[in-house]
């Protein structure tokens, strides 16, 4: 690699990580992918030297239809453009090109997939747990949290003791690029949560700030909430299949259902982009048009 390119890519690098404040694992996503196409970029004809600064349009074209080919899906060719996007915005930004070469690629379209939820009287079933032990009650608790406010999984292990506001009701999160936001909490998951701090004590290590602790006493890893999840899934008889994420997807779909308010949703849910939010109005929708379908005396068939 070229002195240039390498300070240039040092300089990109110092942007995403100290001003834009993303996490290690976010600007390692989109320098893997810049990587990949000025890697690719460089085994062109007909010179194997080509600046990032002197990229042109039909060569990002030519890169996503290369990628195409070999069969990556839609949703992962969006994911790169975006990168490179990001990249060549830092560059038009510092004044270091004139034009975004990536601005008017598209990748091509992919088929969206529908978010799976639980319905209300199996979440009932699965947050039916008898207090018998400590873990049973952090259990019931974190679970409820997950529903009640729409949480991420890595939001959930991220907190402490003193973001849940019982007074107010609401909790207070730690989002993507490290975005605070304040999230209702419902009635039960706070009578949850408060049984649960009643017991924490017992098994939380000296001067630990987690909400949530594993046996050892330090911050539960989301990889134990997954297996706990599963481990009630099976314990209370439930054939599907549950994870961290179905909770959240569940609390969307069962907001927006009884409200019809997108943009709350999305606040609540910690969506940058509406567009995001609004495939739980398809989800929605496929619920009605099965009632439709049902009950409707022109759309019954024979």
């Amino acid at each position: 690699m070229e002195a240039a390119t390498a300070a240039l890519l040092s300089r990109y690098h110092h942007h995403l990580f100290s001003e834009r404040r993303y996490s290690p694992r976010t600007v390692a996503s989109y320098e893997t992918d810049l990587q990949a196409f000025l890697g690719w970029l460089g085994q062109q004809p007909p010179s194997a030297h080509v600046s990032p600064r002197d990229v042109q349009t039909w060569q990002v074209r030519l890169w996503i239809s290369h990628l195409h080919r070999k069969g990556l899906s839609g949703k992962s060719l969006q994911r790169k453009l975006s990168s490179i996007r990001r990249f060549y915005r830092f560059l038009l930004r510092e004044n270091l090109i004139e034009h975004n070469p990536v601005v008017d690629v598209q990748s091509p379209k992919h088929a969206r997939k529908l978010p799976d939820t639980l319905d209300a009287e199996t979440l009932d079933r699965l947050l039916d747990i008898a207090p018998d032990d400590v873990l049973a009650v952090r259990d019931r608790a974190l679970m409820e949290l997950l529903y009640s406010s729409g949480l991420r999984l890595s939001e959930l292990v991220g907190l402490d003791v003193q973001d849940v506001d019982r007074r107010q009701q609401q909790v207070r999160v730690l989002g993507k690029g490290n975005k605070e936001r304040y999230v209702p909490v419902g009635r039960l998951a706070l009578e949850a949560v408060q049984a649960w701090l009643y017991q924490r004590g017992a098994i939380a290590a000296y001067g630990e700030t987690a909400l949530f602790v594993s046996k050892r006493g330090t911050r539960l890893h989301p990889r134990s909430v997954q297996l706990r999840l599963n481990h009630w899934r099976l314990q209370q008889g439930l054939d599907q299949h549950v994870h961290p994420h179905k909770l959240r997807h569940s609390f969307a779909s069962h907001m927006l259902e009884s409200s019809g308010d997108l943009r709350a949703v999305q606040e609540m849910l910690g969506h940058a982009d509406i567009s995001t939010t609004q495939i739980y109005t398809h989800l929605d929708f496929q619920h009605l048009a099965s009632v439709y379908d049902k009950a409707h005396p022109r759309a019954r068939k024979k």
